[in-house]
């Protein structure tokens, strides 16, 4: 979660080398989902890290263009739930509930759905560095561990304590030992080759990925 400045600017950075963006800004046309992913840690940062007049004022503004890119991109996308190194890899429906929580260095594909059973409070829990495929369904009181590949159009409603595997199916059970190195090893590299440029910039804690 932002808690600072520190880790404002640590998680834009991380968001950008996870996205593969090499340029300093978002161009005009053609990067939606990242201009997106900048909205919403803006807003994440002034929710948990600002309480001025001015701040709240702002972070109106800031809630409106996030709800207004959410409904032209198709995202139900709660605030803090998502660690650093987010890529989203394609606009298309994702919905999650407020009370999953995903860890580090996460791609995310269309048509996917995180959310609770019907108590509405118990909802995943996905570890760091987690590939999820096109049209998957994750729902309730469960836990998936660090590097997992979640197979497109899979259904998982059991927890995987497994690190480094490749789940798929309906319902989802274990097809082998890839894991997501196939699908975040870029990703990973990047994060690898920014330790001096990020590891700074945020509590150690927070930043399992880098190590």
């Amino acid at each position: 979660m932002i808690r600072s400045k520190a880790d404002y600017d640590f998680y834009v950075k991380a968001d950008k080398l996870a996205c593969g963006k090499n340029y300093r800004k978002p161009k005009l046309i053609g990067d939606d989902i990242w201009k997106f992913q900048r909205v919403l840690r803006k807003a994440e940062y002034y929710t948990n890290c600002k309480k001025s007049l001015i701040s709240k004022l702002y972070l109106k503004y800031i809630e409106y263009r996030y709800h207004q890119m959410s409904i032209h991109l198709g995202f139900t996308i709660p605030l803090n739930v998502f660690g650093p190194g987010l890529c989203i890899a394609h606009r298309g429906t994702i919905i999650i509930n407020k009370n999953v929580r995903v860890g580090e260095n996460c791609r995310i594909h269309a048509c996917t759905n995180i959310g609770s059973n019907r108590d509405e409070t118990s909802a995943p829990q996905i570890g760091n560095n987690v590939y999820i495929g096109p049209g998957a369904k994750i729902f309730g009181n469960i836990t998936i561990a660090d590097d997992i590949a979640i197979g497109a159009n899979s259904v998982v409603n059991k927890s995987f304590y497994e690190k480094g595997i490749s789940i798929a199916g309906v319902p989802a059970k274990k097809i082998n030992n890839k894991g997501s190195n196939g699908t975040l090893t870029a990703n990973k590299e990047l994060f690898h080759s920014n330790v001096s440029n990020l590891a700074v910039k945020v509590d150690p804690s927070q930043v399992t990925v880098l190590k």
